[in-house]
């Protein structure tokens, strides 16, 4: 009687194992225990919510993509397209199984969706939107208070508020109001370095012009008649 009870206590323990490993599996495999994730691929320098990273890595939906100066990044998203992000740009990407968001601070986004992929990019200006029908590539531009979009294939819609601008592929809208004092690096409201030598040296030559003139009497001549200015008396 007593070897029955020992010979049954594991294969009860068995069962409870392999019932627990069949659950554990189901769990693991079902969609909502797996996080959309996407690939990345840099070059440059790239932060992801603050932190320094390689091509390779991981992107979790909710990741703030900052891009250095000639660095760019690619987040390919499986099934859902990609985003590609050019220098100087700052985007929070967030992503479901069915859809891409992004907040694009500044900088350049170019992003290529499959068909039945719902997109919505919002920048101060507006928001572009794609509603999945078809696949749709366009790029997003935010610079100097504006907001550009340029759909390449597809269509995408720019929404400003209650107006809605369907922008085919081909076709560019813009929104905002141009602001050129957000750009403190533009070299076309500043003096190059060239002309302010330039204006440097005149002032020095104009200087030297007039010391030499006192030196001398006065005596000023350019070619042609002579011109004498004598100091009165």
């Amino acid at each position: 009687m007593i070897s029955k009870t020992w010979s049954r206590k594991p294969i009860a323990a068995l069962v409870a194992v392999a019932i627990l490993s069949v659950y554990s599996m189901a769990v693991l495999a079902s969609p909502a225990a797996k996080a959309p994730s996407g690939e990345l691929s840099i070059a440059g320098q790239v932060t992801v919510n603050g932190e320094s990273v390689v091509s390779g890595g991981t992107v979790f939906s909710d990741s703030l993509i900052t891009t250095a100066e000639k660095s760019n990044a690619t987040v390919s998203l499986s099934k859902l397209g990609r985003v590609e992000l050019a220098p100087s740009s700052n985007l929070k990407l967030s992503f479901t199984e069915k859809s891409i968001m992004g907040l694009l601070d500044s900088g350049t986004a170019h992003v290529s969706t499959v068909a039945g992929t719902s997109v919505s990019f919002t920048t101060k200006d507006g928001v572009v939107v794609v509603d999945g029908s078809q696949a749709t590539s366009f790029t997003v531009n935010v610079l100097k208070g504006v907001t550009s979009l340029t759909t390449h294939s597809g269509v995408a819609q720019l929404r400003l508020g209650s107006t809605v601008k369907q922008v085919a592929a081909g076709e560019s809208a813009t929104a905002g109001t141009p602001n050129p004092k957000n750009d403190p690096g533009d070299d076309d409201d500043k003096m190059s370095g060239g002309e302010l030598a330039a204006l440097l040296l005149l002032g020095a030559g104009a200087v030297a012009g007039i010391l030499y003139a006192a030196m001398h009497n006065n005596d000023l001549n350019f070619g042609g008649t002579a011109i004498v200015i004598s100091p009165s008396k």
